[in-house]
């Protein structure tokens, strides 16, 4: 008997997505995806000796690889985790490159990121020990602890066991749904801690998606490029290695705010405010956004006025409907999930608690740093107790720079999510510590915005530079000059590397123009973000505006 037309046309349909999957995977930029897997998979493997991993593991010694933690095994498990780094970096610019000439479509890099993130779910916590606090403290919820009042020192067992030293003391400084979480999470696992770690890492996932959901829409609002959006913000290797295989909370808060932002400008204001109030529920800082979504919603008020024939409301009535309106939707899930998780407020106090970090990343740091070392030759100075004044300075100034900007951004859509973007950017310089992953919540809001090609390079830079200052089992790298070094010239090659196939001229000959991709003399610098037809693999970004090449570029290493 013939098949019937919709058989014959899902086997059609299978078929073209296969033959289309498999032109993709032996072009240039499928290489690319393949390079970037097979980094995530070496950084998988590399972290069970050199990673994060638990203080006594008999995981290990049952499958035989305790061997990995020490000695040449270790030194050996340490350079297959920098390998795969590099190669995730490398395969991340080729993509940048190719993105920026249009020859990668958005719906192609949305397969690339699970593509690139399923490795690392089976990874050790890479990059930092938080996993082992988030759980600690989870349980501390799920023995009948305050944790905003105690520490995880007080429930002694195989979970504090592994909890880094500096935070054994310190009260929970995250909101009560996540607090929630861990709860629920301990009571599934008890005090196993793999299993304990695998169920974390699967909550952060709809954090990742709800950001991949939402980059590309919040670009099409700000004309900003989506396939480029989804590329710096989600693909990035800093994004994905610390907030997947690192297990930090940012997944889900990120993704929560980036989505509650483009719900309200979709003029969804209910819905979108209530995402960030459950994304401040599980960290703080998405409360930056709360402030100038008032501000969207009143422009929002007027517009729709003016179109139904109605003179608009005067500011003061407007701002105290929607900012009422706001307030007290916030409080109302706030407090439900407060109430659920049988805590206070306690966790504002534990904010404080970050202060135990000092390095280089934060400005407060850097200017103790230099007030001591500049005033050596003439005064004593304690690092310890400039320290405390530089901080002062910099949360004053935080303040000034919150308010101006929530006053500053308030006329235009646009102005309102530069606003929160301001606001991110600061209290990540700002506060009194700062690590590699805080900077996955401006970077989700900056990716929807047109940028040029420079300031691309700029944050693909940055990204690398960040990605490569800490050690694979959380120690920091930055006063270690040889490792500084090292990820400052990776970071700058990489910048480089977006724009120009071969920045070192490391070729015996000098390439054409064909291949040197958006570099060649004929393309434009101006913005790359015009808006994008998915259903194309052409970007209309002015980059892409330029002759397309007559053959496909060369797939080359960074």
């Amino acid at each position: 008997m013939a098949p019937s037309t919709g058989e014959v046309t899902v086997s059609d349909g299978l078929r073209r997505t296969t033959r289309s999957l498999a032109d993709f995977l032996r072009s240039p930029e499928g290489h690319a995806a393949l390079l970037g897997v097979a980094g995530a998979a070496m950084i998988t493997f590399g972290g069970f000796g050199a990673g994060s991993v638990r203080r006594q593991d008999p995981l290990l010694e049952d499958l035989y690889l305790s061997w990995l933690r020490f000695g040449h095994g270790q030194i050996l498990s340490t350079v297959i985790v920098w390998t795969g780094v590099i190669a995730m970096i490398a395969a991340w610019v080729r993509l940048g490159r190719a993105t920026l000439d249009g020859r990668v479509s958005l719906r192609k890099l949305g397969w690339i990121v699970p593509a690139w993130t399923a490795p690392l779910l089976l990874a050790v916590p890479m990059f930092s020990r938080d996993a082992y606090s988030y759980l600690a403290q989870g349980a501390l919820l799920r023995d009948g602890f305050d944790p905003y009042a105690v520490g995880p020192v007080v429930s002694p067992g195989i979970l504090l066991d592994n909890v880094s030293n500096v935070w054994t003391t310190t009260t929970a400084p995250y909101g009560p749904l996540f607090l929630l979480l861990g709860q629920g999470i301990t009571t599934v696992t008890g005090d196993d801690v793999v299993a304990g770690t695998m169920l974390l890492r699967l909550t952060m996932l709809p954090g990742l998606a709800l950001t991949m959901w939402a980059v590309p829409r919040l670009a099409r609002h700000l004309g900003g490029n989506p396939a480029i959006a989804l590329w710096l913000a989600v693909l990035n290797p800093l994004v994905l290695v610390h907030l997947i295989g690192g297990v930090h909370n940012e997944a889900l808060m990120v993704g929560l705010m980036s989505a509650g932002v483009v719900l309200v400008l979709d003029r969804r204001h209910v819905a979108g405010i209530s995402l960030v109030a459950v994304a401040v529920a599980i960290k703080a800082t998405a409360g930056a956004a709360l402030p100038f979504m008032v501000w969207i919603w009143m422009i929002h008020e007027r517009e729709r006025a003016v179109a139904e024939g109605r003179t608009p409301a005067s500011p003061i009535a407007l701002f105290a409907k929607t900012a009422g309106a706001g307030v007290a939707l916030f409080v109302a899930i706030f407090g439900a999930v407060s109430f659920a998780a049988g805590v206070g407020l306690g966790w504002m106090t534990a904010l404080s608690g970050s202060a135990k970090i000092i390095n280089w990343l934060s400005l407060p740091t850097i200017l103790a740093h230099f007030v001591t070392v500049g005033t050596s030759w003439f005064a004593d100075l304690r690092l310890a107790s400039v320290l405390e004044v530089t901080r002062m300075i910099c949360a004053i100034a935080l303040v000034v720079i919150v308010v101006a900007a929530w006053w500053r951004f308030r006329k235009t859509e646009r102005d309102a999510v530069l606003g929160i973007l301001v606001v991110l950017v600061a209290i990540v310089v700002l506060s009194p510590a700062a690590l590699p992953w805080y900077y996955s919540w401006p970077l989700a809001i900056a990716a929807g915005f047109a940028l040029s090609t420079r300031t691309l390079m700029v944050l693909v830079g940055l990204s690398t530079w960040l990605m490569l200052v800490f050690q694979p089992d959380g120690s920091i790298g930055l006063y270690t000059f040889p490792h500084v070094l090292a990820a400052t010239f990776a970071a700058v090659v990489a910048a480089l590397s977006l724009r120009t196939v071969d920045p070192l001229r490391l070729r015996a000959s000098r390439p054409s123009g064909d291949e040197r991709g958006v570099s060649a003399p004929t393309a434009p610098t101006a913005p790359t973000g015009a808006a994008h037809d998915e259903s194309t693999d052409r970007s209309s970004t002015d980059v892409s505006a330029a002759p397309a090449p007559s053959t496909p570029a060369p797939s080359n290493s960074v």
